[in-house]
């Protein structure tokens, strides 16, 4: 015997069948968005989430559930899955520019205490800055400089990958490397 559903399926949409027809059907989708939007027809036609969770190869409806819950709320968007785990993340995308700005900018021997940067050296700046980010760590800051495409070189240094400053005759100019992405793989 099956248990009463606290959280019913709300009554579909026209817009909302059709739009989950089509994923359901769909050969480009990814799986999960085809496997949600099928359970999600099933309910809507009457069935029981046990049956919509066979139909789509899981072996609880409490999953099913889970995912009639969040339909309700928040209607299509739904099909997309949430976030897998791990720790969310803080840093968008401004203030990885901020981190990438921060290192771009010639410390000052003064004010910064220093020559170069260190992740030590660019937390604090950040962390004091008025602007800045008051709990941004150093493991913060090497994987956003790492994304970004910088390297630390042998002299303790931070530097851009794929980017290097050649003497011409006109003066010192700085080249781009165009197969810079290509030789870090």
């Amino acid at each position: 015997m099956t248990r009463r559903q606290k959280n019913p399926l709300r009554p579909l949409t026209e817009e909302e069948r059709k739009v989950l027809e089509q994923i359901s059907r769909a050969q480009s989708e990814p799986a999960s968005h085809v496997a949600r939007a099928r359970a999600l027809l099933r309910v809507a036609d009457g069935s029981t989430y046990e049956a919509a969770a066979q139909l789509v190869g899981r072996s609880s409806g409490d999953v099913v559930a889970q995912w009639v819950t969040r339909f309700n709320g928040e209607g299509l968007v739904a099909l997309e899955p949430g976030h897998g785990g791990g720790a969310r993340v803080v840093y968008g995308v401004a203030e990885r520019e901020r981190i990438l700005a921060e290192a771009r900018r010639t410390p000052d021997r003064e004010r910064d205490g220093t020559a170069t940067w260190s992740l030590q050296t660019l937390r604090r700046a950040l962390r004091t800055a008025e602007d800045g980010l008051p709990q941004v760590s150093s493991d913060t800051i090497w994987v956003v400089l790492r994304e970004a495409g910088w390297s630390w070189q042998k002299d303790a240094s931070w530097c851009e990958t794929g980017k290097v400053k050649r003497k011409r005759k006109e003066g010192v100019v700085e080249v781009t490397d165009p197969d810079a992405t290509a030789k870090k793989t």
